[in-house]
């Protein structure tokens, strides 16, 4: 939990508490429905917790806005994001029932009323969001063609809608499809060393992909 404190400082008590009872909530789902690696529940503020919130550093959300969590498995990154972002409406979806089932658990236990959990395949969502979110579920070739028609067309935030994803590694060649992305560094933001070849993805809904 301190290190949630160190790169967040400004969070209000209702939010340090929620933060601090997701280790127990994890381990206790996690002894029921595998969600997380077993080897990575004791790292948990570090692999999943601050991990996802590294879209916050790279974004912002603002109030009002909406975010599609598409693939959360156990609900990374969107918990914690609604957890950080309580005017911020997040809709979190997968294709698994029982990962969803506990996102729900999680989320009725935090008192998060900004968070809709359902059991869905991304390409049968039909609404519009700012930005959609991920956690490396797939290529991003095949992750844009989920996400079609399910950005809003205006923006409010610095950062154009589109996609933010959370990848690891060398993505020349994942991403040389999409001219228009951009990489942001999360050693940038984190010291530990987790984070070293971590990265956020900002793909624009204006992309351009070179292939139809």
């Amino acid at each position: 939990m301190d290190v949630i404190l160190k790169y967040f400082e400004n969070l209000s008590p209702n939010q340090q508490e929620q933060f601090s009872k997701l280790k127990n909530l994890y381990k206790e789902w996690n002894s029921k429905i595998n969600v997380i690696s077993r080897k990575d529940i004791d790292e948990l503020y570090i692999k999943h917790v601050l991990h996802a919130l590294g879209i916050a550093k790279v974004q912002p959300f603002n109030a009002n806005s909406s975010i599609l969590d598409i693939g959360t498995g156990g609900g990374f990154p969107g918990i914690p994001l609604a957890i950080l972002y309580p005017e911020t409406q997040f809709y979190l979806v997968d294709s698994i029932g029982k990962k969803i089932k506990v996102v729900q658990a999680v989320a009725d236990t935090l008192g998060l009323d900004n968070v809709t959990a359902e059991h869905i395949r991304a390409e049968k969502v039909k609404n519009e969001f700012d930005f959609i979110v991920s956690r490396a579920v797939t290529q991003m070739d095949d992750f844009v063609k989920w996400t079609k028609g399910k950005v809003k067309k205006s923006n409010k935030h610095e950062l154009k809608n589109g996609i933010l994803y959370l990848k690891g590694g060398d993505l020349t060649t994942e991403l040389k499809n999409f001219p228009k992305a951009t990489t942001f560094d999360l050693c940038d933001y984190f010291s530990e060393g987790f984070f070293e070849t971590k990265k956020v993805v900002h793909l624009p809904l204006k992309y351009k992909p070179k292939f139809k």
